[in-house]
């Protein structure tokens, strides 16, 4: 420890982990302190630079409740969630993509052909779809967990006027692994940047605006639980997208029909007079290694 310089310090921190330790931990902690070593070598990283740093740090827990998420925006922005969902998705299933700090757990059941739209304004989309296995093949009794912003922008976490399951939903489908349900068009909106990771944004020079989706969990026994979104076509930020969450096949059109195109059978049926949009998107399981 006398001997400790600049150059040795990583192999110094090296030599204090256990050979008891865990080789995954071991393997972890390891690159992320040469990692994070080598970075303050190679900026010079200033005493101040690190305040700022560990300030940013402190920040993000002020801030972090149940409805949100600073550091998992942090990691979004910094395109950390996106790396760690393209590493591990299967390359012959539906592409995943970042769960984003909005998610609320235990949605209220949605029954095929349900509304989330209800009594809020904007056009209707009816969206369907197949979940499938990677033979083409329905899933029967998958659980589809829906959720989308309102037409403001905001999620119900983050919206006092919404109740706690606006615009959530999950969906358990039948044998031929179909689901379909009603929705407002989702709107873009801007991600929270009222706290640390908005000073990042703006000292990166970087707008927080993401692209219109809707989010989807997928699951069934004996395939890889699915974290998605997918997106409209004619978004003006598809390909600006803050937390880089866009994948090129979760990418679909929204199709204008007339109102007497509308499908029996739904809780909206009989209801429409106006055009409304449609999309049918399948999403493919991959099975558990």
């Amino acid at each position: 420890m006398r001997s400790v310089t600049k150059d040795n310090i990583t192999e110094i921190f090296m030599g204090y982990v256990s050979a008891d330790a865990d080789p995954r931990v071991r393997e972890v902690m390891g690159s992320l302190v040469r990692h994070l070593h080598d970075f303050a070598r190679e900026t010079n990283l200033t005493h101040e630079e690190w305040r700022a740093g560990i300030a940013f740090l402190e920040g993000c827990a002020a801030i972090e409740t149940e409805e949100r998420h600073e550091f998992v925006l942090a990691s979004d922005v910094l395109g950390l969630s996106s790396l760690v969902d393209m590493l591990h998705s299967s390359p012959e299933a539906t592409s995943s993509s970042v769960l984003g700090p909005f998610h609320v757990s235990g949605a209220p059941p949605l029954a095929y052909g349900g509304d989330m739209k209800r009594h809020y304004g904007g056009p209707v989309l009816l969206a369907e779809g197949t979940i499938r296995d990677t033979n083409g093949d329905p899933i029967p009794g998958a659980t589809l967990d829906i959720w989308q912003t309102a037409p403001n922008g905001l999620y119900a976490s983050q919206d006092q006027d919404q109740d706690t399951y606006s615009f959530h939903g999950l969906m358990t489908v039948g044998q031929d692994g179909r689901y379909a349900f009603t929705t407002v068009k989702p709107v873009e909106y801007t991600v929270p940047s009222d706290g640390p990771v908005g000073d990042i944004l703006r000292a990166c020079g970087r707008h927080p605006w993401r692209p219109s989706h809707l989010h989807f969990i997928v699951e069934a026994p004996g395939f890889k639980p699915l974290v998605t979104e997918i997106f409209p076509d004619d978004d003006p930020y598809l390909d600006e997208d803050t937390v880089f969450g866009v994948r090129s096949d979760l990418v679909m059109t929204y199709v204008e029909k007339p109102a007497a195109d509308f499908p029996d059978g739904m809780a909206l049926s009989g209801t429409l007079t106006e055009p409304f949009l449609h999309v049918d998107f399948d999403v493919v399981l991959g099975r558990q290694a």
